[in-house]
């Protein structure tokens, strides 16, 4: 049975840290540093589309170290983030609007709204996958701005 290099008390040979002092043993593998070593840039790409839920991968993304430098998958991770906020800003501002209008204006305006966000995640996902940079109208040009005043 090993000991510790520190204080000498008596350590398992698969120990990390010493439970007495807290010291580091030797011979025992450092954790990776990259939390997801198997995640592509491409993969991590299409993670930010994922509609509803593609924000999360897009702020892992944007706050990862690994994809710093890669600007395209910043790009990605920006614009499936702009994808969502303009779903909150159809459900939280735009729906109410209506809702004082004529009876199925409301249900009718962001219905087809939501419609066309989520037909614009489900085209991005596809441009993605096939491995085409491409930018949706708007949310496009301020996702290259984004990433242009991160440099």
């Amino acid at each position: 049975m090993p000991y510790c290099n520190q204080c000498g008390t008596k350590v398992a040979a698969t120990d990390a840290y010493c439970a007495a002092c807290g010291g580091r043993q030797p011979g025992v593998p450092k954790p990776s540093a990259d939390p997801l070593p198997w995640l592509t840039s491409r993969n991590a790409a299409l993670l930010c589309y994922i509609p509803l839920v593609g924000w999360i991968a897009a702020i892992v993304v944007l706050a990862s170290h690994r994809f710093k430098e890669e600007r395209n998958v910043r790009f990605h991770a920006f614009q499936g983030l702009y994808l969502f906020v303009a779903w909150l800003i159809v459900d939280w501002f735009v729906s109410p609007f209506f809702q004082f209008g004529p009876h199925g204006t409301r249900a009718a305006v962001t219905g087809l709204l939501k419609a066309g966000l989520f037909v614009a995640w489900i085209v991005m996902i596809v441009k993605t996958s096939q491995n085409e940079h491409f930018r949706l109208p708007i949310l496009g040009e301020l996702a290259d701005r984004s990433v242009s005043e991160q440099r």
